[in-house]
């Protein structure tokens, strides 16, 4: 797995799971387990509310330079000669 992949996954993952979190504590439901491992401590209480700060023009950013789906350039579709009816 590439770099910017497995850093897209896991910053997917461990914002899903703060947006979890947030929404149970909104509505008195149990929040998902905390962090065990050093490494979901890091994304956890590091990275996650990082993020969350920063501006969204800083974000845009940030997304637009990591190579990614959302980078994808479309092939233009075919020229039609004859009508379709």
């Amino acid at each position: 797995m590439s770099f910017p992949r497995w850093l897209r996954s896991n910053s997917e993952r461990y914002l899903l799971l703060d947006a979890q979190a947030r929404a149970a504590a909104k509505h008195g439901l149990p929040e998902p387990p905390p962090p065990r491992r050093t490494r979901e401590l890091f994304w956890r209480k590091v990275f996650v509310p990082v993020y969350r700060r920063l501006p969204w023009s800083v974000r845009r950013i940030t997304i637009g330079a990591m190579p990614g789906s959302h980078r994808q350039e479309w092939a233009t579709p075919p020229t039609r000669h004859n009508p379709a009816v």
